[in-house]
């Protein structure tokens, strides 16, 4: 990406608006809105805004998991799934009873 292409003076982005959204859409590249000849903004199009954020969002897991790891908020493997594996068990067999309720009372 070549910046020198990417800024734009707010002026442009008001009388262009219609070609700045159609070129956004096309290239995905983001737009740097310069107000006063200082970058104030910058525009980008809806899919990669949303990348962003999922980007972002993993991130933020990621970050959450070291911080569990290094204050020693952790269990084995082995534990872990069973404890789902009994969670999930659970859940099977209320669905399951739930489905006997169902079909005796039809």
């Amino acid at each position: 990406m070549r910046f020198s292409t990417q800024i734009k003076p707010i002026s442009y982005i008001k009388s262009h608006a219609a070609e700045v959204l159609e070129r956004l859409n096309e290239e995905r590249e983001p737009i740097v809105i310069t107000q006063n000849g200082e970058a104030k903004a910058v525009l980008l199009d809806v899919r990669t805004y949303e990348q962003s954020q999922e980007t972002m969002a993993l991130l933020q897991i990621l970050a959450i998991g070291r911080q569990q790891v290094e204050s020693g908020q952790v269990c084995p493997l082995a534990e872990a799934v069973e404890k789902l594996r009994s969670q999930l068990g659970g859940i099977k067999s209320r669905d399951k009873s739930r489905e006997e309720k169902r079909s005796s009372a039809a």
